[in-house]
């Protein structure tokens, strides 16, 4: 099975573009508007870039009508983001907040999750959330679809303070992966969630390899 995405039509029932790149983290991201309405919703095109200093991305499809989704208004008129990890024992509370909602909407409301105040942003985080990225923004790409619905906008943040529930941590210091459980997107409504977690390291690494490995500047 072979085809052109936007010259020919998928022979599949349900093209397979999504389902390849996979697992996706989830970039759970709250903001606030310049009138004080806290926004929340989920993005499953969210990556790091590098880590020193720590810089994140997420791209967001506009609506098919074309407006920009409220996240990345924010972000760009208050100067912030605040990443909320996405854990399974959140699902529910992450699933609510994907509804499209209006600008005037509460998100942390309807999804019921709490909030808790930022260190240095002026959005609040998921006080539920074992981690968070309050991230100052940075610049915004934007990048022309087929389609209204095809545009994107790629958001670059640079990470300003991490916070890390101590409850989540392992005695040597480590994130407990498999106890913390994240989800991530899969395609179509699938997602996937991480309890199973193996170790490789990479042969003859020299230590500042090993150093960015581990994510030490």
């Amino acid at each position: 099975m072979e085809y052109a995405p936007g010259q020919e039509a998928c022979p599949l029932p349900f093209p397979p573009f999504k389902s390849c790149t996979v697992p996706r983290p989830i970039g759970w991201l709250s903001t606030v508007s310049v009138d004080g309405v806290h926004n929340l919703a989920p993005y499953s095109q969210w990556q790091n870039l590098t880590f020193d200093p720590p810089m994140v991305m997420f791209a967001a499809n506009q609506y098919p009508d074309g407006r920009r989704k409220d996240t990345v208004i924010n972000a760009e008129q208050t100067g912030w983001f605040i990443w909320n990890m996405a854990t399974y024992a959140l699902r529910e509370a992450v699933n609510i907040s994907a509804m499209a909602l209006g600008p005037e909407e509460d998100e942390f409301e309807r999804a019921g999750v709490t909030k808790a105040p930022a260190t240095e942003a002026p959005g609040m985080r998921v006080a539920e959330s074992p981690a968070h990225f309050e991230c100052r923004h940075i610049a915004t790409h934007r990048l022309p679809g087929n389609s209204p619905m095809g545009s994107v906008d790629v958001v670059y943040g640079q990470v300003a303070r991490i916070h890390v529930a101590d409850e989540v941590l392992t005695s040597d210091g480590k994130l407990d992966i498999s106890r913390i459980a994240p989800i991530a997107r899969m395609g179509y409504y699938d997602y996937t969630v991480i309890r199973d977690v193996f170790e490789m390291r990479i042969p003859e690494a020299s230590d500042a390899a090993a150093a960015g490995l581990e994510g030490k500047a």
